[in-house]
């Protein structure tokens, strides 16, 4: 493909053109409280090119991306080997969305991501996304149990679609949408009696968990999701695992369940699945389940997505897989997350407003506390009054204003939550962290211009608005 000719298409020039524009478009025909908010925060900035783990503004700063786009980005922005596969693709002009049939493509990257799991899971349905992943496991674990209900974890996240959001176990997410899909209970993540509670009536199709909690990063013990695992086999109740945030190295391993040992039902895979460059998700279960919903020549096509196989979608998740495997970049994130972990808990000995940092791999999150001195303290309780979730904006601000390093934060919570791209180097770990030092020591002194910044955003967005990640 002539690089020279895509970077000089008459779209892009106008594109560029236009960049001024980009938040009054936003403005006027996309979202305007979304436009306000990364105002609000000083988010508001253009990016021109991205590369690796950095993001190039317009302003001429050079961002490092320490959110990843919620993950999406693992291997990082624009990754040559996926760009390379990408352009061969479109020049050989391969067919892109032959729906009725198959090309080679999509069952290559189906085998491929079998051969990285359980042996059970051998059968894929590829989707546009990860809630149509969820959506998928939904529908099938219903047809093969021939049971109504759902279990799922309070402070899980499955996505917005009218079957995920029914799991959700975040409210924030499923107020004002309400009634819901009858039949969705959520327990308590990590209490096995409240699971073996709605699991032992017998009318339970699957338990959906994701293996850790992405709007929380919350790990959950050794023996939780084994247990969990085998209560769903005693009742008969299919164990589905949300991998869409966990998959392909993010946590040090090509999958979380591996740090346990499970064999899940179903595995749901999104996000960084095609390196981030087109939407694909990915249903994976056993064959036996996935005959239970194609079992008649009639039913075939009984629940197909339009884009789900299409062949961009397949080379770009093919490229990703040998990319990850070429350049040992499981191995990368288990080591710099390790670095990350140890950085930040020195400065949870160093900082009282810092309470606690968990995580795996390049999956990691710091939380914060209610400091000790009165004066932080009062500040402190002003703000949760104020809006759950604003707090970690006293960080994330300057972070991104003084030291142009994008975080966000995780939920309603205390949180930020970390998912650089699988790709960041030693240098660039030890730079967010010197950062983030810096940043709390300025915080530890209440009238500094990080908590007058706060105050100030307080003024503005009461009872208008929230801040949160996805």
């Amino acid at each position: 493909m002539n690089q020279t000719i895509l970077e000089t298409h008459p779209i892009l020039d106008e594109a560029r053109t236009r960049s001024s524009e980009t938040y009054s478009l936003a403005n006027d025909y996309l979202n305007p409280s979304l436009v306000e908010v990364l105002s609000l925060l000083g988010f508001d900035v253009t990016y021109e090119r991205a590369e690796g783990c950095c993001l190039h503004g317009t302003n001429g700063n050079v961002y490092l991306d320490m959110h990843g786009g919620e993950g999406f980005a693992t291997l990082g922005h624009n990754h040559p080997d996926i760009q390379g596969a990408l352009a061969a693709a479109l020049e050989a002009q391969i067919p892109g969305g032959v729906q009725i049939q198959f090309h080679a493509l999509s069952g290559m990257l189906g085998e491929e991501l079998c051969s990285l799991l359980p042996k059970p899971l051998n059968s894929v349905y590829f989707t546009s996304s990860g809630a149509e992943a969820v959506d998928a496991a939904m529908k099938f674990s219903r047809i093969a149990t021939q049971r109504p209900r759902f279990v799922s974890c309070q402070g899980g996240y499955h996505g917005v679609h009218w079957g995920p959001l029914s799991i959700c176990g975040e409210r924030m997410f499923q107020e004002r949408f309400e009634p819901l899909l009858p039949g969705c209970v959520q327990v308590p993540h990590g209490d096995l009696d409240r699971l073996e509670d709605e699991l032992k009536q017998g009318d339970v199709a699957a338990f959906i968990v994701e293996p850790i909690q992405g709007l929380g990063v919350n790990v959950p013990t050794d023996d939780y999701l084994l247990e969990a695992e085998r209560l769903c086999r005693r009742y008969g109740t299919l164990f589905v695992l949300d991998e869409i945030q966990t998959c392909l190295g993010r946590t040090g391993k090509w999958f979380a369940l591996d740090y346990w040992g499970l064999e899940p039902d179903f595995v749901l895979m999104s996000k960084s699945l095609s390196g981030g460059y087109i939407p694909l998700g990915a249903m994976i279960t056993r064959r036996e389940i996935y005959d239970k919903v194609t079992n008649t020549l009639d039913r075939c096509y009984v629940h197909e997505s339009t884009f789900g196989r299409n062949s961009m979608a397949m080379i770009a998740g093919l490229a990703t897989l040998r990319a990850i495997k070429d350049h040992g970049l499981v191995e990368n994130a288990f080591e710099r997350g390790e670095q990350l972990r140890a950085g930040l808990r020195n400065l949870v000995s160093k900082h009282e407003i810092l309470k606690d940092t968990r995580g795996l791999g390049l999956m990691t999150a710091f939380e914060f506390g209610e400091p000790r001195s009165l004066k932080q303290k009062v500040h402190w309780k002003a703000i949760h009054l104020a809006s759950p979730g604003l707090f970690p904006q006293l960080v994330v601000i300057p972070l991104f204003r003084d030291h142009h390093i994008l975080t966000m934060v995780s939920s309603k919570n205390d949180v930020i939550k970390l998912l650089p791209p699988i790709t960041i180097s030693s240098e660039q770990v030890n730079q967010f962290v010197s950062a983030l030092d810096e940043v709390l020591d300025d915080c530890s002194n209440a009238g500094s211009e990080q908590w007058n910044t706060l105050f100030q955003i307080i003024k503005r967005v009461v009872g208008k608005t929230s801040f949160q990640g996805s």
